[in-house]
C-alpha cells in the first residue's frame, strides 16, 4: 500500500468494519499517533496499566471501604492518603513489580480488572 493510498484504504475499512467514514483524515488514518508512528506495542502496556490501577484502588478500597463513596462526593482524602504512603512514599525505591506486590500483597494480575470491568460494563 503506497502512502498515498493509506487515507482511502483507513476509510474504506472503518466504513466496511464499523459502517462510518471518517470526514478527515483527523479523524480517519490520523486520529492515533499509534497506528502511523509504528507504536503498536504501546497498546499492550496500557492495558498493563489498567489492570495496575484496578489492582491498586482494589487494596485501596480493601483498606479504606469508604473510598467510592467519599469521591462520590470529591473527597479524595483517603485514596489519597493510601497511595502516599504505600505508592508515593516508596519513590523509585523499587520496581514497578516490587512495589504494586507491596501494596496489594501480589504480583500483578487479572483478577481485579475483570472484576472492574464486571461492574462498569456488565
Amino acid at each position: 500500500l503506497a502512502l498515498a493510498e493509506l487515507p482511502g484504504a483507513w476509510n474504506d475499512g472503518m466504513e466496511e468494519l464499523l459502517g462510518v467514514r471518517p470526514p478527515d483524515d483527523r479523524l480517519g488514518c490520523l486520529q492515533d499517533i499509534h497506528w502511523y508512528d509504528g507504536a503498536w506495542g504501546y497498546f499492550p502496556t496500557y492495558t498493563m496499566g489498567a489492570m495496575a490501577a484496578a489492582q491498586l484502588f482494589a487494596a485501596a478500597k480493601a483498606a479504606h471501604p469508604d473510598i467510592p463513596e467519599r469521591i462520590s462526593r470529591g473527597d479524595f482524602t483517603p485514596l489519597v492518603g493510601w497511595m502516599r504512603k504505600n505508592l508515593h512514599a516508596k519513590g523509585s525505591s523499587a520496581s514497578t513489580d516490587e512495589l504494586l506486590e507491596t501494596a496489594t500483597g501480589k504480583p500483578l494480575g487479572t483478577d481485579d480488572f475483570k472484576a472492574h470491568l464486571q461492574a462498569r460494563y456488565g
